[in-house]
C-alpha cells in the first residue's frame, strides 16, 4: 500500500508540475511575442498561433473587459505540486529513513528532520527579503547574491544530511520558492488588479509589475529543480560524488543558463 500510495503521489506531483511549469513557460513566451510586436509598431498587436487545427489570435488587455468570474486562473496547479512535493518529502525522506547515514550519522533523525524543514521555510524568508530589497535590483546582482546563498545552504545541509536529501532540500526549497511566490506575491496583486478593475478604477501598474518579476524568478528555478529532482537517477554524477555541493552547483547554473535561453525562444 506504501508503494502504491507513493506512485499516486508522484504521479500526481509530476503531472501537476508539467502543467505549472508549462503555463508559465507559455505565457512568458506569449508575453516575450507581444512585446517585440510593440516595439515594430501597432496599436493593437496580436500574437497568432496554430494549434489542433484551429487557429487562435491573443491581445494583451490594458483593462478587463468581462465580469471577473469570467477570468480564467492558474494557480491551482502550483499548490497541488507543491503539496504532493511536500507529501513526498515527509514519505520518502522524513519517514523512510534517508536523511543521515545509518552508519555514522552525526545527528539524530529527527534533528535532520528540522534542519531540513528549517532551511526550506528561512530559505523562502531569505529570498522573499532579497527580492522586496532596494539594494539588489539589478537582475545580475540578485543572481550572483542567490547563488552564492543556495551554494552556502547546500554546504551547511551537508554537514547534517546525507548528500541526495541536500539535493532535495535544494530542489524543495525552489518549489516552495515557486510556489510561495505563486500564492503569496502574484496572486494577491492580481486579485487586486481584478478589483480595480470592476470598480472601473485605473489598475496601478505597480502591481502587475511586481507579480510580473516573481513570475521571471520561478521560469529561472523551474529547470534547475527539475535537474536537481531527477538527480537522484544518477547517483554517481552527481549527489554520490565526492564533490556533490560543487556539481551541485554548476546544475543550478546550467539550470539558468538553459532559462534564459528558452525565455528568448
Amino acid at each position: 500500500m506504501s508503494e502504491w500510495l507513493q506512485l499516486f503521489v508522484r504521479w500526481t506531483h509530476v503531472f501537476a508540475a508539467i502543467l505549472w511549469v508549462g503555463t508559465t513557460y507559455y505565457f512568458t513566451w506569449l508575453d516575450g511575442q507581444l512585446r517585440a510586436l510593440e516595439a515594430r509598431g501597432g496599436a493593437s498587436p496580436a500574437v497568432w498561433m496554430l494549434h489542433s487545427g484551429g487557429f487562435y489570435t491573443v491581445q494583451k488587455q490594458k483593462g478587463l473587459g468581462v465580469a471577473p468570474s469570467e477570468v480564467h486562473w492558474f494557480r491551482w496547479e502550483a499548490m497541488v505540486t507543491w503539496v504532493s512535493g511536500a507529501a513526498l518529502l515527509i514519505m520518502v525522506y522524513y519517514t523512510g529513513g534517508l536523511m543521515v547515514s545509518v552508519l555514522d550519522a552525526s545527528v539524530s533523525n529527527t534533528t535532520a528532520v528540522a534542519c531540513g524543514a528549517g532551511a526550506l521555510v528561512a530559505g523562502w524568508i531569505v529570498y522573499d527579503l532579497l527580492a522586496r530589497s532596494p539594494i539588489v535590483r539589478s537582475d545580475y546582482a540578485f543572481a550572483v547574491v542567490a547563488f552564492v546563498l543556495v551554494v552556502a545552504l547546500a554546504f551547511g545541509l551537508e554537514t547534517v544530511l546525507i548528500p541526495r536529501a541536500t539535493y532535495i532540500h535544494i530542489g524543495g526549497l525552489f518549489g516552495t520558492i515557486m510556489a510561495a511566490n505563486v500564492w503569496m506575491r502574484i496572486l494577491p496583486p492580481q486579485r487586486r488588479m481584478i478589483a480595480a478593475a470592476a470598480r472601473g478604477e485605473t489598475i496601478d501598474p505597480t502591481l502587475g509589475a511586481g507579480a510580473k518579476e516573481r513570475s521571471k524568478h520561478n521560469t529561472f528555478m523551474a529547470v534547475p529543480t527539475v535537474f536537481l529532482m531527477v538527480s537522484n537517477h544518477f547517483p554517481t554524477a552527481t549527489y554520490g560524488n565526492r564533490h556533490s555541493v560543487v556539481i551541485l552547483g554548476l546544475l543550478i547554473l546550467v539550470g539558468w543558463l538553459a532559462a534564459a535561453a528558452i525565455r528568448r525562444a
